[in-house]
C-alpha cells in the first residue's frame, strides 16, 4: 500500500487537489490511501518519520514557511528515499530547482489549468502505483492479488498467514496491518508460494518467518500483532 500526503497551504487549492486524489483512488481502485493533508510542512514531516509504508508527496513550492516544498523534498527523502514526489505550483519557473535541490521530483504540476492538473494528478498516482509494483517485485518477494480488478502486491515479510473464508473459493490473507479477501484456495496457494509458507491445518497456511509462538499443547500459532490460527496435530510435525 502507498501512502498519499498533501501539503498545500491554500486550503482551497488542497481540497480540491485531495478531492481529485480521493476520485481517482476510488475509481481506479488503486491500493493507495490519504495519509495526511495539511498546510503545514513540519506536520506532514513528523507524519512521514513514523510512515511504514511508501509515500506519494504532492507538494506546493511556496508554503508561507520557513520551509518550503524543496527544502520539504529533501526531510522527505531523508526517511523515504523511494517516495515519490509531485511538486503543484503556480510557478513554472521554479521547475529547475527539483535538479538543484537534488530531490528527484517525479512530475512538475501546474495550477493554471484545473483541467490538466485533474488529468496530470491521475497520471501521477497510476504511474507511482505502476513503479511501486515493480519495484516492490524486484526487491521482495511480492504475492500479486486480484480483487475487484484491482492488483494488490503484498510483500511476503508482510504476510502472517492465509485463511479459508467462510465464502466459497475464497481465502483471507492476513497481513501485519490488514487483511484482504480474494479468489483463491489453499491448494493453489500452496503450490504458487515458496517453503517458507506451510500448511499446518486445512482451514490455514502459514508464513513460519512471522510465527511468533507455538502452543503445541492447545494447537495454536501465535503472531506477533497478537492474531492466532489454528495447527491440527496431523500436520503439527511438518510444520
Amino acid at each position: 500500500m502507498l501512502d498519499i500526503f498533501v501539503c498545500e497551504d491554500n486550503a482551497a487549492q488542497r481540497r480540491t487537489v485531495v478531492k481529485i486524489i480521493q476520485n481517482t483512488v476510488l475509481i481506479e481502485e488503486l491500493d493507495m490511501r490519504l495519509a495526511l493533508d495539511t498546510g503545514d510542512p513540519y506536520m506532514l514531516l513528523e507524519k512521514v518519520k513514523t510512515s511504514q509504508n511508501t509515500g506519494i508527496y504532492f507538494l506546493d513550492i511556496d508554503l508561507n514557511s520557513n520551509m518550503n516544498g524543496m527544502k520539504l523534498a529533501q526531510q522527505i527523502r531523508l526517511y523515504d528515499p523511494r517516495g515519490f514526489i509531485i511538486f503543484i505550483t503556480a510557478h513554472s519557473e521554479l521547475s529547475y530547482m527539483t535538479f538543484q535541490y537534488r530531490v528527484e521530483a517525479m512530475d512538475f504540476v501546474l495550477k493554471d489549468n484545473p483541467a490538466e492538473v485533474k488529468v496530470k494528478l491521475r497520471e501521477c498516482l497510476l504511474n507511482a502505483m505502476e513503479r511501486h509494483t515493480l519495484q516492490t517485485n524486484k526487491t521482495h518477494k511480492a504475492y500479486t492479488l486480484e480483487v475487484s480488478g484491482r492488483k494488490i502486491s503484498v510483500d511476503h515479510d508482510d504476510i502472517l498467514f492465509f485463511e479459508t473464508s467462510v465464502n466459497i473459493h475464497k481465502v483471507i490473507l492476513h497481513a501485519k496491518d490488514r487483511q484482504i479477501e480474494f479468489p483463491s484456495t489453499l491448494k493453489e496457494l500452496t503450490g504458487a508460494l515458496d517453503s517458507n509458507f506451510v500448511r499446518c491445518h486445512r482451514a490455514f497456511l502459514v508464513n513460519k518467518n512471522n510465527i511468533k509462538e507455538v502452543d503445541t499443547k492447545n494447537r495454536i500459532i501465535h503472531f506477533a500483532n497478537g492474531e492466532t490460527c489454528l495447527m491440527s496435530t496431523r500436520m503439527m510435525k511438518g510444520l
